[in-house]
């Protein structure tokens, strides 16, 4: 017998269920100043010896579940760029974690020298998206990077001194991550802009667009087409 023809569905009827999610950022942002705050306690010198380690349990215990957690809900809410941003740091603050947790402490690093380096060329490409949209992040996340250039140079065996401007800077940003994180809180409980987060583009247009126009680009939507 011949078989039916394959029924082709008609692009007007079909429709696309998109399960509304809360904001992962301001969980990503306090998380993240909480290990910055941690890895400026050792650049500075105000975490040292033994304390090392149980710097480096906080790192992996603490900061890695809860970015991770951010991470997929960010996915899960088709944010891209901030899952990206946050899945990168995620496992970098486990990975951070277990080095501070097996190795001496003081001890420089050539493998997480090299790590460094690259991590910080990665977040820099992301800051470089970010600026398209949530400039903020995008200061952030630049900030971040010089940060891992600072820590790469001093494992490659640069002197003492960019060990304490590396954790300088990441006091700076665990204040700026505090910052973030605040302003996009109230945003979510007042339903507008309190705290000045300097949205752009497509990223402001999705807080104060209408929804008929972002419906619009759903189908071009990873998870909706039908390739990445």
């Amino acid at each position: 017998m011949p078989s039916e023809p394959a029924v082709q569905p008609d692009p007007s009827t079909v429709r696309v269920v998109v399960q509304p999610y809360g904001s992962s950022l301001p969980l990503g942002f306090f998380s993240f100043g909480v290990g910055m705050l941690v890895l400026g306690g050792i650049g500075l010198g105000w975490v040292h010896g033994g304390d090392v380690r149980t710097a480096g349990i906080l790192l992996a215990a603490f900061v890695f579940p809860l970015e991770f957690l951010s991470t997929a809900v960010a996915f899960l809410a088709r944010d891209t760029a901030s899952a990206a941003s946050l899945g990168m740091f995620s496992t970098s603050w486990l990975a951070l974690g277990l080095v501070h947790l097996t190795a001496e402490p003081g001890r420089r690093s050539a493998a997480v020298g090299l790590y460094l380096v690259m991590f910080g060329l990665m977040v820099l490409a992301l800051a470089t998206a970010s600026f398209y949209g949530k400039p903020l992040l995008g200061v952030l996340l630049t900030i971040a990077a010089a940060r891992s250039f600072l820590a790469a140079a001093w494992n490659l065996g640069a002197g003492h001194v960019l060990l304490k401007a590396d954790g300088a800077t990441a006091i700076a940003i665990a204040a700026f991550s505090l910052y973030g994180g605040l302003a996009l809180l109230l945003e979510d409980a007042q339903r507008r802009e309190v705290l000045p987060l300097l949205r752009i583009g497509a990223a402001k247009e999705s807080l104060e667009g209408d929804l008929g126009s972002q419906l619009q680009r759903v189908e071009t939507d990873p998870g909706v087409r039908r390739q990445l």
